[in-house]
């Protein structure tokens, strides 16, 4: 994931040399249809299809070779940072990076309890409405069967086909089906496996980062060439997000970026995924060149077409301006939406790291359903869906704690799912002292887990497509079984007629009063409500 945001703009000398590269690309051709690969063609996508409109909460899987030492993530590159305690670990645990990096780490990683179809099983038992997949990380190995990456889970560690796995699991158990791409940047992020020990005894022996297919012979990895996997046949300009090269980062070839689309392309023709989520500011490649995420997103969704000519296709992007948000679908890491947005938007954020953990499960630091539920409602109440990561260990199962946590959402959505599913937002998200706060997020918006409480006047709001139903969805339970909702007052201009009735979402009809001063509702005296309560408002 992104480690953090970075100004961009690609100028003079950098400029020229993105033009030169994008001249040179070689790309297969796209799928016909209404879409073209430039900015004005594809804003005509305006807003995503009513399936996912409707989902609003989907389970990840960011699962990968990365899981296999269980330190959570970014490891194949920090494990190439002498000194850094992922680089300790792995001397002791697999050994020198000279010797055992981060392709031999692929090769111990062996899935041994894959199980798609009982792990989406019980996620769609609990609520989720899509499954996302990680499809490839800045690890840059392929966890499909990739015609054009060699070092893919087919051929290598598991040697199962974990993309195919998913979409069929998927498909089985009635769920629309995502795949996240993280490819892109691994030319960059890789660099550190070019490098050296600056003391101790093998100080000045390189690490594996540089090694070649003849360097092969008699090793387990013999046939294969490293380059497809760490790509580094290029001098090491420093690690930058954004591909700037008046900031020092360096451009990546030709035959990196055609090899990224056609995998990318591959990827989305032979899987048929509903959804792609990139890990990329805008789209990926973006500041060298836009042919390949353009192309990419014209063929994508041109693909997916109904039979009114209207995709059904998603793409997320990050860091999108007002019109690039009406081509794809927005995407918060770790973050949410301020406000109500015109367009429907996505947060992606996990419970823990990325890339599993062990400390976090040790720890018991896991975010609890309460936190997961509570941003559900925001998100929802803004227009927005929430991706949740629910990290894997390297077998391929989540722990007991993450099984509790997403049985506990599942139990709050069995009895409030009507005030999150098929809703649309209000004409305002909510009230209380939280809307009164901005919390910064680590990335963009505000952050997806508030650090101040939530208390019982903190309120969200949904309603039904029709307009007919009004959702209130108190974030925190009321002491005194006394609840009130300002918004819905006797002189709201929100709702300025009569209120006819007020349900508890899974249950009766509720007492209630108002005056100047809101809604005023009781409580049932035998009300189990643990985390928070949605309230059915109709006139």
């Amino acid at each position: 994931m992104i480690p953090i945001k970075l100004a961009f703009s690609l100028l003079g000398a950098s400029l020229a040399t993105a033009m030169v590269q994008a001249d040179v690309l070689k790309l297969p051709p796209i799928a016909d249809g209404p879409f073209k690969p430039n900015w004005d063609s594809l804003e005509t996508y305006q807003t995503a299809p009513e399936w996912y409109r409707d989902a609003k909460f989907g389970i990840w899987a960011h699962w990968g070779p990365q899981c296999e030492p269980e330190h959570g993530d970014w490891y194949a590159r920090s494990m190439y940072e002498e000194g850094s305690w992922n680089y300790k670990t792995h001397i002791t645990e697999y050994g020198h990076p000279s010797k055992e990096g981060f392709k031999d780490v692929i090769h111990t990683w062996k899935a041994e309890r894959f199980d798609p179809d009982t792990l989406l099983k019980l996620y769609k038992e609990n609520g989720a409405k899509i499954f996302m997949a990680l499809a490839n990380h800045h690890d840059n190995f392929d966890l499909y069967n990739s015609k054009y990456q060699p070092w893919n889970s087919v051929a290598l560690g598991p040697k199962k086909d974990l993309i195919g796995g998913w979409a069929k699991a998927a498909k089985a158990n009635g769920l629309r089906f995502g795949v996240s791409v993280h490819a892109s940047h691994a030319w960059m992020w890789y660099e550190p496996a070019q490098g050296a020990d600056k003391s101790g005894p093998l100080a000045g022996v390189p690490y594996d980062g540089k090694l070649t297919k003849a360097d092969g012979k008699g090793q387990w990895w013999d046939g294969l060439d490293p380059q497809d996997l760490y790509a580094q046949n290029h001098a090491p300009m420093g690690y930058h997000w954004e591909w700037e090269a008046t900031k020092g980062s360096s451009v990546p070839d030709a035959a990196y970026m055609e090899k990224f689309f056609k995998r990318t392309q591959q990827l989305w023709d032979d899987y048929k995924p509903d959804q792609i989520y990139f890990d990329d500011t805008v789209l990926p490649l973006h500041g060298v060149t836009d042919e390949v995420g353009l192309k990419l997103a014209a063929h994508f969704y041109n693909t997916r077409l109904d039979k009114n000519g209207r995709t059904q296709a998603v793409m997320n992007g990050k860091w999108l301006s007002d019109k690039q948000r009406r081509a794809l679908v927005y995407d918060i890491e770790r973050g949410k939406a301020h406000d109500i947005l015109p367009q429907p938007w996505q947060t992606d954020t996990c419970i823990g790291s990325w890339h599993y953990d062990r400390g976090i499960y040790n720890g018991k630091a896991y975010k609890p359903a309460s936190s997961v539920v509570r941003m559900l409602a925001d998100i929802v109440s803004k227009n927005g869906n929430l991706m949740l990561s629910v990290p894997l260990r390297r077998d391929g199962q989540p722990d007991e704690l993450e099984i509790e946590i997403v049985k506990e959402i599942g139990a709050w959505l069995k009895v409030n799912g009507e005030a999150i599913y098929a809703t649309r937002p209000w004409k305002i998200y909510g009230e209380g002292p939280s809307t009164q706060v901005a919390e910064k997020g680590q990335f963009d918006g505000q952050k997806d887990v508030s650090d101040k409480p939530f208390t019982s006047e903190d309120i969200r709001f949904t309603q039904s497509k029709d307009g007919k139903t009004l959702y209130a969805i108190a974030l925190e339970l009321p002491k005194d079984g006394q609840f009130t909702v300002k918004s819905l007052a006797s002189d709201s201009p929100q709702w300025p007629g009569k209120i006819g009735s007020v349900e508890l979402a899974g249950g009766g009809k509720l007492k209630f009063t108002r005056d100047v001063d809101g809604l005023h509702v009781s409580l049932p005296e035998k009300f189990n409500g643990k985390i928070a309560f949605a309230l059915k408002v109709q006139s």
